[in-house]
């Protein structure tokens, strides 16, 4: 399950771990205008851990997803 939410300067978007367990805790992505960020809390700690990604990263997250084991460098239109 998942909840969207349109704030005034990023859009917020929380991952809900959901069926059978063992469950993982809820992951929250904020996708501001020049990053992403994505939290989520160590039960262990009980402190929330967070990872901030440049849009560049992003982007090459996405398209990792769809290639084969290797090195790559995308090239960017840096207009």
């Amino acid at each position: 399950m998942f909840s969207i939410e349109h704030e005034f300067d990023a859009t917020v978007i929380t991952l809900v771990d959901e069926g059978p367990g063992p469950l993982q805790e809820d992951v929250t992505i904020t996708a501001f205008e020049d990053c992403v960020t994505v939290e989520q809390l160590d039960p262990r700690t009980e402190r929330v851990q967070k990872i901030t990604l440049s849009l560049a990263q992003l982007h090459e997250i996405g398209a990792a997803l769809d290639l084969p084991e290797g090195v790559y460098r995308i090239a960017f239109d840096h207009d």
